[in-house]
C-alpha cells in the first residue's frame, strides 16, 4: 500500500495517454473503466485508513530539487480521505452519464487528466508540488469550457482562467516568501508543509501571508465580491465540466483554508473571523435572491452553488471541531449534490436543448421517474433531514452558533430562501399542464442516466442516513487540528479565543 497515492495521482493521467491509442468507437467504455479502477483504488486507500489517527497516513516522499527543498511528497488524513473518494465517485458517475456528442474521445481524454490534477491536490503535502496540480486543473478545465461549451464557450472560458490564475499568483508570492521564511530560520530549503506546521511565526508576518493565501483560495471558492465568473462558466461550459466544476473544483480552495490557512496562520485565522464571517454571510443571502431571480437552470444552480459554499465559510472559520468538520462533510454533500444538479439539467438539455425554465412544466406526466429523482436531489440541496445536505449544513450552522446565535439566525436563511427558489423553479418544471408540444415526446431517464442519477440518489440517502461513517475519521483530523492551532497561537487572546470556542468532543 505504499505506493497507493502514487496510483491514485498519475494512474489516470497514465491511462489518458494510452487513451490516444484507443479507437474513439471504444473511448466511452474504456474511460468507464479506467474511472471504475480509480474509484476502486480509493476504496482501498479508504480500507486500509486507520480512523484513530489523526496524522498523515501513507505518506511517501520522493526528491524532485533537493537544493530547494521541492519534493514529491503525498499524504492522506481524515480531512482529504473522503474528498478524494468523492473526485474519483463523480468523475466515474460523469462518465457514466456523458451525453456529449463532439469529439467524445479527446473530452474523456482531458477529464482522465483533469483528475489526475484534482487527486493530486488533495493529497499534496509539498506545497509547491499542491500548487502546481492547482494550477495544472485550469488547462484541462479551460479546454472543456472553450471547446465542449455553449454559444459564449471562449468569453467564460477566458474569464475563470484570468481571474482564477490572477489570485493564484498572488499565492504563489505567499508560498516563495514562506519558503524563503523557513530557510532563515532553519538554513534550509523545505515546502514540505509537514516542516512549515513546525514553524510558529509572528503576528505581524502571519497576517500578511493569510491575505496572500486568502486571494488565492477566495477567488476560486468563489467568494463574494470575486464570485461573478462562477455562472458565466456554469452557463456556458458542457454537463459533464459543470458537474465536476461544482463537484470538486470549488472544494479546493475551501480545503486550502483548512489545509494550510488554519494551522499555518492560526493567529490570523482569529483576527480575520469577522471579515470571513461577514463575507459568507453576504454570499448565502445575496446569492440566494439572485437564484431566485434566475430563468436559466444552469445559473440558478451556480448561484445556489455559491450561497452554500457560504455557509461551508461560516462553518471553516467558526474555528471550531464541530464547525469544521460540518464545513468538510458540506463540502462532500454539496459535492455530490451540485453534480447531480449539474446532471439533471443537463438530461433536460440533452433532450430540449435549452436550460431555460419557463421552457418546460407539466414534465412529471411523460417523465415521472425523473421527476422522482430530481425531487430528492432537490430536497437534498435544500437540506432536508436524513439527507446528505442536511447533516453539513447542521454542524456548520451549529459550530457557528458559538461564533454569534444572532448572525447563526440570519446564516440559516439560507435553508428557507434555498427552499423557495428550488421548489419554485420544481413546480414550473415538472407540474402544471402539459402545453409544449416538444415536451409531450420527451422520453424519461433509462440506462445510463438511471445508473448514474440513481447512484447518486442512493448516496444521497445513506449519508444523510449514516454520516458517521465520514465523520469518525474527520472527527479525529480536526480535533488534532484545532489542538494544533491552539498550540501554535503566539497572542494568549487568540489561545483563550480558540478554547472558548471549543469544547473538544466527539462530532456523532
Amino acid at each position: 500500500m505504499e505506493n497507493i497515492l502514487l496510483m491514485l495521482i498519475f494512474f489516470p493521467a497514465a491511462a489518458a495517454t494510452v487513451g490516444f491509442l484507443i479507437h474513439k468507437d471504444s473511448m466511452r467504455e474504456f474511460g468507464i473503466v479506467v474511472t471504475v479502477v480509480e474509484f476502486v483504488l480509493a476504496l482501498l486507500l479508504w480500507y486500509h485508513f486507520d480512523v484513530n489517527d489523526a496524522g498523515m497516513q501513507f505518506v511517501q516522499t520522493l526528491p524532485i530539487i533537493k537544493e530547494f527543498g521541492i519534493n514529491y511528497i503525498a499524504g492522506v488524513d481524515g480531512i482529504s480521505l473522503f474528498l478524494v473518494i468523492m473526485i474519483t465517485f463523480m468523475t466515474m458517475i460523469a462518465l457514466i452519464g456523458l451525453t456529449e456528442k463532439k469529439d467524445v474521445k479527446n473530452l474523456i481524454i482531458t477529464m482522465l487528466y483533469l483528475e489526475m490534477t484534482m487527486v493530486g491536490v488533495f493529497v499534496s503535502l509539498d506545497v509547491i508540488m499542491f500548487y502546481v496540480f492547482w494550477e495544472l486543473t485550469l488547462i484541462p478545465m479551460f479546454y472543456i469550457i472553450g471547446f465542449w461549451g455553449s454559444e459564449r464557450r471562449f468569453y467564460a472560458a477566458m474569464k475563470f482562467f484570468l481571474y482564477t490564475f490572477t489570485g493564484s499568483l498572488i499565492m504563489l508570492i505567499g508560498i516563495l516568501y514562506f519558503g524563503y521564511i523557513f530557510h532563515e530560520a532553519t538554513g534550509v530549503w523545505s515546502f514540505s508543509f509537514l516542516d512549515w506546521n513546525s514553524v510558529v511565526l509572528p503576528f505581524d508576518m502571519q497576517l500578511w501571508l493569510f491575505i496572500a493565501f486568502f486571494f488565492g483560495f477566495a477567488v476560486k471558492v468563489p467568494m463574494f465580491p470575486f464570485h461573478t465568473w462562477l455562472p458565466v462558466a456554469h452557463a456556458q461550459a458542457p454537463t459533464i465540466g459543470s458537474i465536476i466544476l461544482a463537484a470538486v473544483l470549488l472544494k479546493m480552495e475551501t480545503y486550502g483554508f483548512i489545509r494550510f490557512s488554519l494551522p499555518l496562520f492560526p493567529d490570523a485565522s482569529v483576527y480575520f473571523m469577522g471579515f470571513m464571517s461577514a463575507f459568507g454571510l453576504i454570499a448565502i443571502v445575496y446569492m440566494a435572491m439572485l437564484a431566485y431571480a434566475q430563468e436559466d437552470m444552469k445559473q440558478m444552480i451556480a448561484y445556489s452553488s455559491i450561497s452554500h459554499m457560504g455557509v461551508i465559510i461560516l462553518g471553516v472559520f467558526a474555528l471550531n471541531v464541530e464547525g469544521i468538520a460540518g464545513a468538510i462533510f458540506l463540502m462532500i454533500g454539496h459535492g455530490i449534490v451540485s453534480g447531480a444538479l449539474f446532471m439533471s439539467v443537463g438530461v433536460l438539455y440533452d433532450r430540449r436543448k435549452t436550460k431555460m425554465i419557463k421552457e418546460f412544466g407539466g414534465l412529471a406526466k411523460n417523465m415521472p421517474i425523473f421527476a422522482l429523482v430530481y425531487g430528492i436531489i432537490l430536497m437534498a440541496s435544500i437540506g432536508l433531514p436524513l439527507t446528505v445536505g442536511f447533516v453539513g449544513e447542521f454542524l456548520a450552522l451549529l459550530g457557528f452558533f458559538k461564533v454569534s446565535p444572532a448572525l447563526t439566525f440570519v446564516a440559516s436563511l439560507t435553508i428557507v430562501l434555498s427552499a423557495i427558489y428550488m421548489l419554485v423553479m420544481y413546480k414550473r418544471t415538472f407540474f402544471g399542464e402539459l402545453i409544449k408540444e416538444e415536451n409531450k415526446s420527451l422520453k424519461d431517464i433509462f440506462g445510463r442516466e438511471l445508473v448514474a442519477l440513481g447512484s447518486l440518489v442512493a448516496l444521497i440517502i445513506a449519508l444523510g442516513i449514516y454520516p458517521k461513517v465520514a465523520l469518525d475519521p474527520l472527527n479525529t483530523s480536526v480535533t488534532h487540528l484545532v489542538e494544533t492551532m491552539q498550540m501554535k497561537a503566539v497572542n494568549s487572546d487568540t489561545k483563550e479565543r480558540l478554547k472558548e470556542l471549543n469544547t473538544i468532543g466527539e462530532v456523532k
